[in-house]
């Protein structure tokens, strides 16, 4: 190929891309939630598919796919159509822990999506129910290690954040809890509240609420540092877990093969909107934990996955997790 028939070529390209992105959406986008609806991965979903949406000029539709701790929800969008029009809301658990925690996983958190953008991140809160005997994080420690197998921690469904976060807390402070999975932490923390089970971690955006209202009691966060929140409630770090910090992240991935203009198109839409100073201060005021605007962009969402795949894999093997 000749020089101006080269040029010709990468001016076509260039052309067919910025119409793409100029066509984009041409109809309403789903987002596959792999958690059930009215969880804190639903919820935070919900808020920026709205101001997203409108920035793009077509809605963004939920979809609730909840099972296997999200990995269901993650393979049925590798397996969409890359065209723009399936997203997948993923974040740590079956984008980050997952690949170490099941023998058999039917996609790949790296090689079959490409990445979006980054939401920020949410830590969680551990509660227990009002009824409970401990009245702080060393007592319910104290409680696990002299009652083996009497202690019950629900979560959001195995593999996902407040499985895995709880699991590590309590190989790391040597109690035996029993974890019992839901279909998402909606489900999980109705039955604190209602007295089933005794405790469980949830992120704050949906903990908070629940606290404020003295429906279930809160005795440690995961956070670096104290919430502001919460300030009378202590970190896992100062109490029982010197150095130990975890938050939930999450991002917006698109199956692999997806046009970069169309992602591109999205991702420019959801930095405008985390540059709305009142919507972030009310991110904000629900413990969740801005970061900067590069850590937000796609190349960046890809680098922390990858990374996070290969952390997870040495702690998954230190503390004995598996899933299958």
């Amino acid at each position: 190929m000749n020089t101006k028939r080269m040029l010709g070529a990468v001016a076509l390209a260039l052309f067919a891309c910025q119409a793409l992105a100029q066509a984009y959406p041409a109809k309403p986008v789903t987002w596959i939630v792999p958690f059930a609806a009215g969880g804190p991965t639903d919820a935070l979903a919900r808020s920026i598919a709205e101001r997203v949406g409108r920035e793009i000029g077509q809605p963004i539709i939920i979809e609730n796919a909840p099972g296997a701790g999200g990995t269901v929800g993650a393979a049925k969008a590798a397996r969409a159509t890359p065209d723009g029009y399936t997203m997948l809301v993923g974040h740590m658990g079956y984008m980050g822990a997952a690949p170490a925690l099941y023998k058999k996983l039917a996609y790949d958190p790296v090689a079959d999506f490409a990445p979006v953008f980054r939401f920020p991140d949410t830590p969680l809160v551990l509660m227990v129910r009002n009824e409970h005997p401990a009245k702080d994080i060393q007592a319910l420690v104290a409680f696990g290690k002299a009652n083996p197998d009497k202690l019950f921690i629900s979560n959001a469904g195995m593999g996902s954040s407040s499985h895995l976060i709880a699991a590590l807390m309590a190989t790391a402070v040597g109690m035996k809890v029993t974890l019992v999975p839901y279909k998402g932490a909606g489900p999980a923390l109705v039955d604190v509240i209602g007295g089933q089970v005794d405790g469980m971690l949830d992120q704050t955006n949906t903990a908070l609420p629940q606290i404020k209202e003295s429906k279930v009691r809160a005795l440690a966060v995961t956070s670096r540092v104290r919430l502001p929140q919460l300030k009378d409630v202590p970190t896992l770090a100062e109490t029982v877990l010197p150095n130990f910090e975890a938050s939930t992240w999450y991002g917006i991935y698109a199956p692999k093969g997806t046009p970069p203009a169309v992602l591109a198109r999205v991702e420019v839409a959801y930095l405008k909107v985390m540059e709305d100073r009142d919507y972030t201060g009310k991110m904000a005021a629900q413990a969740i934990q801005l970061l900067a605007t590069e850590q937000y962009k796609g190349v960046a969402l890809g680098q922390h996955t990858a990374a996070e795949v290969a952390r997870w894999k040495d702690v998954a093997a230190k503390a004995r997790i598996t899933l299958d």
